[in-house]
């Protein structure tokens, strides 16, 4: 639970600075789950929609949380940390071993696993697998799935960029501002790379 307060109190100070208490509140309430703390979410969420929580600051809402649960539940940490991780530029492997040990303990299993790893994972890959006649249904076909995708397109960005060089000799400077086409005028590239305008014959 510690570990749980301490990643909150961080967050909402370089993320959440100047928003209003509120809502500082419902956004950790949006990573307290298991079946500990269901029922009491559900009477807080009740009490600020009515009006009738009142806290000045997001530290004593924290601090209630602490001496509500104790010294107890870990499984809240892992599950903040599961639904803060995204791929961003890390190869889908890295992100793999960072998903399975962070699921470890948060709970999370079948369907909610899958949607967790699902939402953290690159769009571009997200909607391969999503558009997929047959979609992976266990949450190690969706890892095998998305690392298969994920090496494959990275193979194919590497390609691109071969080809791109390679019709783009080094050195080669083209000026391509001044070059104006019309019904009677083409362009071609001489021998000595450089732009000459001829008629064309009719």
């Amino acid at each position: 639970m510690a570990g749980f307060i301490t990643a909150c109190k961080l967050y909402i100070h370089m993320k959440m600075r100047g928003v209003a208490v509120e809502e500082q509140i419902q956004w950790v309430l949006s990573y307290v789950q298991g079946e500990s703390v269901d029922i009491w979410k559900e009477n807080v969420l009740e009490d600020l929609e009515e009006g009738q929580l009142e806290y000045k600051t997001v530290g004593k809402f924290l601090a209630d949380i602490k001496k509500e649960f104790g010294g107890g539940d870990e499984e809240l940490v892992k599950v903040a940390e599961l639904q803060r991780l995204e791929q961003g530029n890390k190869m889908m492997e890295e992100l793999i071993q960072e998903f399975r040990r962070t699921a470890r303990g948060s709970g999370y299993e079948g369907r909610p696993l899958i949607k967790e790893f699902k939402r953290g994972i690159n769009g571009v890959i997200r909607r391969k697998l999503m558009e997929a006649e047959q979609q992976p249904e266990t949450i190690e076909q969706w890892y095998d799935r998305a690392m298969t995708l994920d090496q494959n397109w990275r193979e194919s960005k590497r390609e691109e960029e071969r080809l791109r060089r390679q019709k783009e000799p080094e050195g080669a400077c083209y000026d391509l501002k001044s070059l104006e086409w019309d019904n009677e005028t083409t362009l071609v590239l001489s021998d000595t790379r450089e732009l000459d305008r001829v008629h064309s014959t009719k």
